[in-house]
């Protein structure tokens, strides 16, 4: 399945290094005989020299080479490959206290590692390791640990310095961890581009697609709202969405079954019942779900409810399009929306695979197309 946004957006979207629509093209600077992703952050070429592609090997197949600067050829969402040696010394050294000096002697540079961080996760290196430890420290505690296991066995050298940070992380002392309930957070990459998934011990409450707000922005939002902190790190019900959205993405899932947790107000719980009504592959209006929920002339009042949404997919708000047809707002990015919709039309896998072989032509997307084209 390749979509492509008018050329007007693509051009708009790789000058301005707008990082939601990357996965969606590829763009070939002549001047260099390179093709880049929309957020590469080398110096933009002018318009009058790119073409763009709706996949890295179709841009190799016109005589370009990828960019080693931004890793094109990589999935969106996913690790790029110099950092690889990081995140696998991260999962076998979990409670390792890093300094530049042991970045520096596997070949990477601090300071690019920590804008990647804060790009990707809101936060610093040092704040990202920092987090995962009191994370793991808080579930030794709560699985019948002691103090000692928990401070020392993840990196602190003493209880008071533990103590500390254990209480700006979570705003208790660590004799309260059995009543201590935070957030999970991870993300997944996906033929959309990165997922951040979030969790509580009651189930899943965000799924959100890569939008105009950036993963600080996302993660302080969430925080507010469920009124819990926040650490990096896995939870069952985040492994399984990850599974099941793999499936959908690859046209094998039409249902979920993910425990949720999205709090919001009853008018609010009303319209995100009716949106998981929504049947696989089909559509409604604005006006169409304000009738379902039984407030006929409500049509703004569940469009907001709908934009309230923070579990994207799970709770399908992708299905509700403009009463004309027209696809109408979605957080993610219009482009996302008409994925979402096609793949359910067609029934087409949207996967990393399919999404590079670079067969078919790829179709133009239209936001105002009416729904029938959907």
């Amino acid at each position: 399945m390749n979509l492509m946004p008018p050329r007007a957006a693509m051009e708009r979207a790789f000058l301005t290094g707008d990082r939601t629509f990357d996965g969606l093209f590829v763009a070939g600077v002549r001047t260099t005989g390179i093709f880049c992703r929309p957020s590469c952050p080398a110096r933009k070429a002018k318009p009058q020299h790119l073409d763009y592609f709706a996949t890295p090997s179709e841009a190799r197949s016109a005589g370009y080479r990828s960019c080693r600067r931004c890793e094109p050829e990589a999935q969106p969402g996913s690790v790029p490959n110099w950092l690889e040696p990081l995140f696998r010394r991260l999962e076998s050294e979990p409670d390792r206290r890093w300094d530049g000096g042991q970045l520096r002697e596997l070949g990477l540079e601090p300071a690019r590692v920590r804008r990647w961080f804060q790009q990707r996760h809101g936060m610093t290196f040092a704040a990202y390791c920092r987090s995962r430890r009191l994370g793991r420290a808080l579930e030794t505690l709560q699985t019948g640990g002691t103090l000692d296991d928990a401070a020392l066995g993840h990196g602190y050298e003493s209880h008071s310095g533990f103590r500390e940070a254990f209480r700006q992380q979570f705003a208790c002392p660590p004799g309260s961890a059995d009543a201590t309930r935070c957030l999970r957070a991870e993300t997944m990459a996906s033929p959309l581009g990165p997922i951040l998934l979030a969790a509580t011990d009651s189930g899943l409450c965000l799924v959100s697609l890569a939008g105009d707000e950036p993963p600080g922005e996302t993660r302080e939002h969430l925080k507010c709202r469920m009124q819990l902190p926040l650490v990096p790190g896995g939870h069952p019900a985040i492994e399984q969405a990850k599974a099941e959205l793999a499936e959908y993405f690859a046209g094998r899932r039409r249902q979920f079954t993910v425990p949720l947790d999205a709090p919001g107000t009853e008018f609010q719980q009303r319209v995100w019942t009716a949106l998981q009504a929504i049947p696989y592959g089909e559509v409604r209006s604005y006006a169409e779900l304000a009738r379902e929920v039984g407030c006929a002339n409500g049509q703004r009042a569940v469009g907001m409810a709908n934009g309230a949404n923070r579990i994207a997919i799970l709770i399908p708000c992708h299905r509700v399009v403009n009463t004309g047809g027209a696809l109408g707002g979605y957080s993610g990015g219009l482009w996302r929306k008409w994925l979402l919709l096609e793949l359910e039309r067609t029934g087409t896998p949207l996967t990393p695979s399919a999404a590079q072989t670079g067969t078919g032509k790829p179709a133009q997307i239209h936001p105002k197309e009416p729904a029938k084209t959907l």
